[in-house]
């Protein structure tokens, strides 16, 4: 038997008042929405060298020196990206890292 969630998603007005419209999940919707991976982008600034950007992403990620160097000039190039998918638990733990020397960095889900 699945539980059912109920959501309110958007209240509307009109002329006649305020209707509301919700949104029903079962449990396995509800599963999948908190199991989906997550994103930790890390933005671009004028401050940090890319030696620093990219041994930082060395330790925060375990990653090799050619993929923090990739992962550096496309946050250089493109003003933000993506350097970790995963876990929330994970990109969070990363994302603290990266802070240590004021990374700018956002967990997106």
């Amino acid at each position: 038997m699945a539980l059912l969630i109920f959501n309110i998603r958007e209240i509307l007005l009109s002329e006649e008042g305020v209707e509301y419209t919700t949104e029903t999940k079962t449990e396995e919707e509800v599963e999948d929405s908190v199991t989906t991976p997550w994103r930790l982008i890390l933005y671009d600034d004028d401050i940090h060298t890319f030696d620093e950007v990219i041994s930082q992403l060395m330790k925060a990620t375990g990653c090799s020196l050619s993929e923090a160097e990739d992962k550096t000039w496309k946050v250089h190039n493109e003003g933000k990206a993506p350097v970790h998918e995963g876990e929330f638990e994970e990109c969070l733990r990363i994302d603290g890292v990266l802070k240590e020397i004021q990374l700018v960095t956002e967990i997106k889900g």
